[in-house]
This record gives C-alpha cells, sequence and structure tokens, in this order.
C-alpha cells in the first residue's frame, strides 16, 4: 500500500485525491480514478507509443472512456493514428456458430453440453400395441434422431454466416485495416447497438444486415482516412434464449445461438416426447404464431422453408402427437408413422420409401382397429391406396412375392451336373424334371463315375438342416448353462472355468459351421445309374466323383492315415483301425463310427467294427471324454466338424447314443 501511494506521490496526484487517501480510501480505488493521469506521466515517452485517442489496450476500455477521450483537443501531428487502437494484425479465425461463452441464464439448459438431457422416449401404447401384433419390435419413424449419437442435428456446423443475418446486440465483429493504416480488433455490439473505434467514433450496426457490415464499416472509417483496405468478420454470434414447452422430451428454457433454427433447438430439447408430434412444431413470437414445421419435409424431403431462424424469447411448442399408422413389410422403411388428417395410404407408403423389389405391388393389406374380428384383414388395392384414408391404429403390410415358396410343379429347374459324367454344365429345365432326363442331357457317366458316392446337394434340405442344427446347438448351450460339467466335486474352480470356457469356446465353432444339405441315396455299393425317377428341384447339385482307392482312419488312433482300398478282399473295418496302430487308451471304444462315400453312417451299436469297408469311407474313433453325457457330445461333434466336416446324418447318430 505504502509503495503504491509513493508513486502516485510522485505522479503528483492532485490534492484532493490525497484527501481521500487521508481519510482510508483504498490506493486502488485512487488509481481508478486517476487512470488517465497515469496515462500520461507513466513514461516519458507514452505521446509516441500511446498516441491519445488510440491507446493500446483500448478494446478493454468502455465507450463511455473512449467518448471522454475524443472529447479533447487533438494534437498538431502528421502522424497517422490507427483508428483500431494499433492491435496486433491477428489471423480472423472461422465463425463459431454454436455455443456462447457468456453465462448461461438461470434455470436454462446449455444446447450444445448437458449432461441432464433424459434419454430418448420409451415406447408408446401403440408402439407396444403393434409388438404385441407382430412378435417384433418397429421403430418410430424420426426416433434415430433422437438418440445422444445423434444430438449433433441438435447445433448447427461451424459455418459462414448468410449475408442475410441481422446484427445485434451481443455480436462480436472483427474489423481489420491494411494499407495506410492497419490493425484489427474484436469489437462486441453494445446495449445501444454501437461499437466505438478511436478517431472514428461510434457506429450503428444493430439492425445491419452482415452482407452491408464491410460498406457501413468502411464508410465510417473513410471519414477520417484514406488509402485503406477493411476487412470484417464476425468472431462470435450472441447468444439468445428460446422456451421449448410441450410435449417435448425435455421442455425448458434453452440457450442457443443466434443462427439456429426451430430443429435445432428441439432436437438439442432431445425431440418429440412418446406422445409428442413430428409433424407440427409451431413457433411463437410475442403471441403470434410465426411458423409450422414438419420435421417430415426435413426428414424425408430435405426442405427446410418452414424451419425459420429463432429469435430471443422465442416459444416452441410440441403439440400431441397425431394418428399414427404402422407400415410393415416389403417397404424400404418399415415403422410406424405419423399421419395428418386427410393424408391417404399412397402417402403413408411414401414416407415408407415406396415398395421394394420384392414386393406385390397389386395390393396392400390394411389391419384396422375397427376391424379386429375380420380375419385377414382387409385387401385394399393398389390403385384405390391414393383415395382411401388412414386412420389411427392402422396397420399396413405390403406382402412379398419374392419369397412366396411357389408349387413346384410350377418352378422352372437349374441344375448343376459336375464330375464324371461325359457334359457337365448347368442345365435350365421346365418344372416335373426327372434325374434321368437330365443325365441324357449330361451324355451319361463316364467309365471312372462312382455312382455309390454320387453327392446331391439340394436348398430346400439346407435350410431343414440348418434349422435342425442350430436347434441342437440352442440345446447344448441350454444343457452346459443349467448342469455342470462333471458328476463328481473333484476339479477345482480354476480347471471348472477353464472347462466352461473350453466349451463355450466349442460353441462358437459350431454357430459358425454349415450344413451341405446332402441328400443320401439310397443306392447299392455296386450301382451304376442313378435313379431316372427323382423329381429334381430348383439349385439342385449332383456331383459324382471318380471311384476312390482310399480309405481313411482318423481320431483317437496311434497313426491316422489314408490307406488303399484292396477290393479283391475288402477287410473289415476293425483291420483299417488295427492298420493305424489300434485305439489309443484314451479311445472310446464304444463310440467308433463309419461314413461311408454315399453319406450315411455305421455305428458300432450296427455292427460298423465287423462291416466290410467300401472305398471313400471314412472310419472315426471318438476320445474318451468325462462320464457327463453333455460334455462328450461337444467333444465328438467338434472333432466331427474340424476333420471329416458336418453331416446331419453324423449329428443324429451322435445324439442317438
Amino acid at each position: 500500500m505504502h509503495v503504491v501511494w509513493a508513486r502516485v506521490r510522485r505522479w503528483k496526484v492532485p490534492a484532493k485525491w490525497k484527501c481521500l487517501a487521508g481519510h482510508g480510501v483504498s490506493a486502488a480505488l485512487i488509481l481508478a480514478l486517476s487512470s488517465s493521469s497515469v496515462a500520461q506521466f507513466a513514461s516519458p515517452d507514452a505521446d509516441r507509443y500511446m498516441p491519445y485517442g488510440s491507446p493500446i489496450g483500448s478494446a478493454g476500455q468502455n465507450s463511455s472512456q473512449m467518448q471522454q477521450q475524443q472529447q479533447q483537443p487533438t494534437r498538431q501531428s502528421n502522424e497517422v493514428v490507427n483508428p483500431l487502437g494499433g492491435l496486433s494484425t491477428d489471423k480472423i479465425e472461422p465463425v463459431q456458430i454454436y455455443g456462447s461463452d457468456r453465462p448461461t441464464p438461470p434455470g436454462s439448459i446449455d444446447a450444445t453440453i448437458n449432461p441432464r438431457l433424459k434419454p430418448p422416449p420409451p415406447p408408446n401404447e401403440f408402439e407396444r400395441y403393434v409388438e404385441n401384433a407382430l412378435g417384433r419390435k418397429l421403430p418410430r419413424f424420426g426416433a434415430d434422431l433422437l438418440l445422444p449419437s445423434n444430438r449433433d442435428y441438435a447445433v448447427p456446423a461451424t459455418a459462414t454466416v448468410p449475408p442475410d443475418y441481422i446484427l445485434n446486440v451481443g455480436d462480436i465483429v472483427t474489423i481489420s485495416l491494411t494499407g495506410s493504416t492497419e490493425g484489427s480488433v474484436d469489437k462486441e455490439i453494445d446495449t445501444n447497438g454501437r461499437i466505438f473505434l478511436p478517431k472514428v467514433g461510434s457506429i450503428q450496426l444493430a439492425g445491419v444486415r452482415y452482407g452491408d457490415l464491410k460498406d457501413r464499416i468502411a464508410e465510417a472509417v473513410g471519414r477520417q482516412y484514406r488509402g485503406y483496405t477493411v476487412t470484417v468478420g464476425i468472431r462470435q454470434l450472441r447468444g439468445i434464449r428460446v422456451y421449448v414447452t410441450g410435449f417435448a422430451n425435455n421442455p425448458g428454457a434453452y440457450t442457443v445461438n443466434s443462427l439456429s433454427t426451430m430443429a435445432n433447438a428441439v432436437l438439442a430439447a432431445g425431440g418429440p416426447a412418446a406422445g409428442g408430434s413430428f409433424r407440427s412444431i409451431k413457433l411463437y413470437r410475442q403471441g403470434e404464431l410465426v411458423s409450422d414445421f414438419d420435421l417430415y419435409d426435413l426428414i424425408r424431403k430435405g426442405d427446410r422453408t418452414s424451419d425459420a431462424v429463432l429469435q430471443n424469447e422465442d416459444i416452441l411448442v410440441v403439440p400431441p402427437v397425431g394418428e399414427q399408422v404402422a407400415i410393415t413389410g416389403s417397404v424400404n422403411a418399415e415403422a410406424i408413422y405419423e399421419a395428418k388428417p386427410g393424408e391417404t395410404i399412397q402417402t403413408m407408403l411414401s414416407y415408407a420409401g415406396g415398395t421394394n423389389d420384392l414386393a406385390d405391388n397389386s395390393r396392400v393389406m390394411l389391419y384396422r382397429l375397427s376391424d379386429l374380428d375380420r380375419i385377414g384383414g382387409q385387401q385394399i388395392d393398389r390403385a384405390e391406396t391414393g383415395r382411401f384414408l388412414v386412420r389411427g391404429g392402422d396397420l399396413l403390410q405390403v406382402l412379398s412375392e419374392g419369397t412366396l415358396q411357389r408349387s413346384q410343379a410350377r418352378q422352372s429347374v437349374v441344375v448343376r451336373i459336375e464330375g464324371e459324367v461325359n457334359k457337365p454344365g448347368n442345365y435350365y429345365v421346365p418344372a416335373n424334371t426327372t434325374l434321368g432326363e437330365v443325365m441324357q442331357q449330361a451324355g451319361g457317366i463316364t467309365g471312372r463315375g462312382y455312382v455309390f458316392g454320387t453327392r446331391l446337394e439340394r436348398s430346400s434340405v439346407r435350410r431343414q438342416q440348418r434349422e435342425g442344427f442350430r436347434d441342437a446347438v440352442q440345446q447344448l448351450e441350454i444343457t452346459l448353462a443349467a448342469a455342470p460339467l462333471t458328476n463328481g466335486q473333484t476339479l477345482d474352480a480354476g480347471e471348472r472355468a477353464t472347462q466352461l470356457a473350453a466349451a463355450r469356446g466349442v460353441l462358437d465353432r459350431l454357430r459358425d459351421a454349415e450344413p451341405d444339405g446332402r441328400v443320401v441315396l439310397e443306392l447299392p455299393p455296386s450301382a451304376t445309374a442313378l435313379p431316372a425317377d427323382l423329381v429334381l428341384e430348383n439349385n439342385d447339385r449332383i456331383v459324382i466323383p471318380a471311384r476312390a482307392t482310399t480309405v481313411g482312419v482318423f481320431g483317437a488312433v496311434y497313426r491316422p492315415a489314408s490307406f488303399l482300398f484292396n477290393e479283391a478282399r475288402p477287410p473289415r473295418v476293425r483291420d483299417y483301425i488295427e492298420r493305424a496302430g489300434g485305439p489309443l487308451r484314451a479311445a472310446d471304444k464304444g463310440g467308433i463310427f463309419v461314413i461311408r462315400a454315399n453319406g450315411s453312417v455305421l455305428s458300432k451299436r450296427n455292427g460298423a467294427l465287423s462291416a466290410r469297408v467300401l472305398p471313400g469311407d471314412v472310419i472315426f474313433v471318438p476320445v474318451k471324454t468325462q462320464s457327463t453325457s453333455i460334455w462328450a457330445r461337444i467333444r465328438e461333434i467338434t472333432t466331427i466338424v474340424s476333420q471329416i466336416g458336418f453331416t446331419a446324418a453324423a449329428l443324429s447318430v451322435l445324439n442317438n447314443n
């Protein structure tokens, strides 16, 4: 305090201020009162570095201080005075359209960062009704905009300010001069709608279009200077407060910037609630309706004609939801849509993106609340949809033609013939064509063909096998979750956890396994022709291999390998197991089975060990597992999948053991 006072005394403070100090007035207050004197006496070079009317740091002075200095006599000098106060010429930054560094008004919610926003609204009663009717959830159209990951729609992006933007109190403008005088400065438009520039004076900017800002500044500066260039911009937009009310997910007061629109504010409020409308967002300004905005126009058409730019103290009202209609089936966007009065089925289908390529375009099925007793609903001719008005609670279904299973008597057939035939290829034949007719077109079987090992793969069988296989895997999952992996209690917790992890890995591999759709043909090993009366289906694939010359032995044997087949005296299965070194100590001798070349399976229970071996047979000796049946089944199935591929017949044998 004493040091400060000593400095003030050296600056020849007027006697009346010394009296104030003598009466206990703080030195800080005295320095505040003497700011103009300090500017004159602080340095002997003050006149050269801080010319009158343009002091460094003028951006921190208010307009009244500038005006007081301007009223004092101007010194006679030939030097050029910078009207911007000699500030550094920083590069102009992009205009930030969103956010504000101003304090958020009490009770308001910051639209840019607000952890208090509630999650998207829960399903309403009609959404639950549709879920019960369809057996699956159907989203409400537009609800994806309300997810937290899509909150970017709530704020406008950093962009160029449009020329029609009207400047107002709180906007911060950037002014730069080059040429005879240089410098740049940021000025906030004060409560009188003005900014102040030294040696230029006050400039009225409130109400000026942004496109006219450069001309307005150049006109004012041109009264004092010549030979300069003006560059203007907006450093930061003012903040405004708006109110989002009605059936909004987060109603309340929001601080947004002056370029925010109705859509920005409503989405910042979490969008319409479960009972709120997407079709009619109303904007009131000073008690009058300014705009009625349909969010569907923005989402579906990209039309923002009614998306008005907000002003301070605007009120947005989200009305209750209108009539809701569910659209499902072969359309491009299944969802629950909100209908305005007078809209038709055709209009609602257009909101759903129209029908897709697989749709039955001749009709639409209508299920109406008033017709719940009607079996199958109403069938509306597609030509009548433009005149048929929808009602709240309607469920529209567009049937599909592409997924219909038609009678085989009406299906054209494409058959693929490969392997030991004279003319392999794809054959397009009419419905009800038999295998014998196609084999004639293919030129018959060659002399090396192994008819017994023929593979017939059929799409319909593959679908059936896939469903059965998935059911089997699900049953294994349930059994694994409900039962321990061992009957005893000798395993510690770590070993149990290891077994459980291994079993889960097995199930993951089983989920990836795909059936081959193979049909086992009942043919004798010596067959020379395929069943001629077998009716073919579309996408059938027939592979006739060359006669096999080996027999494979795999699994828990000392030497897994493929052995040449002795056609002169075919040995039995047990003989080939002995050729592979015999079963290991860990082998499950009771679970040995054979997969024939035609896809059939022969188990030990059916006399597999004593059976004569056929060309192309695969003999498998499984590993003995723990006594728990679930663990044994999983282990055996996995081994088959990894070594010899999955077959429906093998799974059937394992599940029946």
